[in-house]
């Protein structure tokens, strides 16, 4: 029996995540530091500000600002404190802290839902609120207890976590790179000097690969989450693969940034998960991943199917889908099978090194 019915192989349902905090916007006059920068021209830094930094920092918290100041003289006030690296596109001026907030979330690309706004005015906070519901809010006078939130204490620091910031300042650099080459995009991809690794998971992949399902929302298919227990057996099942996505190029590593769970019958294959982290949106990645299976279910002559579950925020990889010849095959109210139609894959980029050893 075909792996495309749903009675033989039901879909598992997304469970219902935890939001953990990616990111925290911080007001700096009277909330990271003590004073008004623009009324007392001096001010001074809160004793367990810099230590609040470091330690979410080696979690994997980004920081940003949304500050009402002037820009030039705030970042000399950040650099004199030795703050100014932690934080990334401050927003720094005069419109109000929703629109600041919004921007940093675009920039970083990441949800709303993923931000907490620290800030010592009530005023401020429920402008946030009221403009994005979204977006979390905490009171700076409760600094000493931010450190506790249950949604900064990640179970396990990966190394991954560990670089999150020096990663997307690397990502800032590549788009300065980007902006200013004269030329196609290809051309410029291929200046990247890409190589993209595909294997089976180790174990020592397995934190990251369950951090990966858990932060992971825009570039998901199915926004299934699994443990680490959950990952261990199915990278030990004779009847899976567990494949994990490695992406190097000239301004360094971006880490582990792809999973994709391929469920291997006799008759057929199913694509269980496939997810790509936001930072390699544009670099194809996920492209490149489903032809690897394409091409390896077309040699072991299976049919290829994929779950699908839609949501406002994946449809980019719908569209990969889509592009890598997939069609719609069963489709329900809150979710879809999709079916390879036999094509031939789309061809290895040639801007990308890849070394596929699942």
């Amino acid at each position: 029996m075909s792996l495309i019915s749903a009675e033989v192989l039901p879909l598992r349902s997304p469970q219902q995540k935890s939001k953990a905090v990616k990111c925290i916007v911080w007001d700096l006059d009277d909330t990271l530091w003590d004073g008004n920068l623009l009324e007392d021209r001096s001010v001074s830094i809160r004793k367990d500000t810099l230590p609040v930094l470091e330690a979410l920092d080696t979690r994997g918290i980004l920081h940003s600002i949304a500050s009402r100041n002037e820009y030039q003289s705030t970042m000399d006030t950040l650099k004199e404190f030795g703050m100014q690296k932690y934080f990334l596109y401050p927003q720094i001026g005069w419109g109000t802290k929703s629109a600041a907030i919004k921007m940093i979330g675009e920039k970083l690309n990441i949800g709303l839902d993923t931000i907490l706004f620290v800030d010592d005015q009530q005023f401020e906070r429920e402008e946030v609120m009221f403009a994005l519901p979204e977006v979390r809010s905490f009171d700076a006078a409760r600094l000493d207890q931010l450190l506790e939130l249950e949604e900064l204490t990640p179970k396990v620091v990966t190394e991954d976590s560990r670089y999150r910031r020096e990663r997307y300042l690397s990502d800032i650099a590549r788009a300065a790179a980007e902006e200013a080459f004269e030329g196609p995009s290809e051309a410029f991809l291929a200046s990247l000097h890409m190589s993209l690794a595909l294997h089976q998971a180790g174990e020592g992949d397995l934190h990251r690969a369950e951090e990966l399902t858990l932060r992971t929302n825009q570039l998901n298919a199915t926004g299934v989450t699994y443990s680490y227990s959950e990952l261990d057996e199915l990278r030990r099942s004779a009847n899976h693969s567990l494949v994990i996505a490695d992406l190097a190029d000239r301004f360094g590593s971006y880490g582990k940034i792809g999973l994709a769970l391929i469920e291997r019958a006799s008759s057929a294959w199913r694509i269980r998960l496939l997810l790509m982290s936001c930072r390699v949106m544009s670099r194809g990645v996920g492209t490149v991943l489903l032809r690897e299976i394409i091409q390896r279910a077309q040699a072991a002559r299976v049919e290829l199917v994929a779950d699908f579950v839609p949501t406002s925020r994946n449809r980019m990889m719908y569209v990969a889908y889509q592009f890598a010849g997939f069609r719609e095959h069963l489709v329900s109210t809150d979710r879809h099978v999709l079916r390879h139609d036999g094509s031939t894959p789309p061809a290895r980029p040639a801007f990308m090194t890849i070394d596929a050893t699942f």
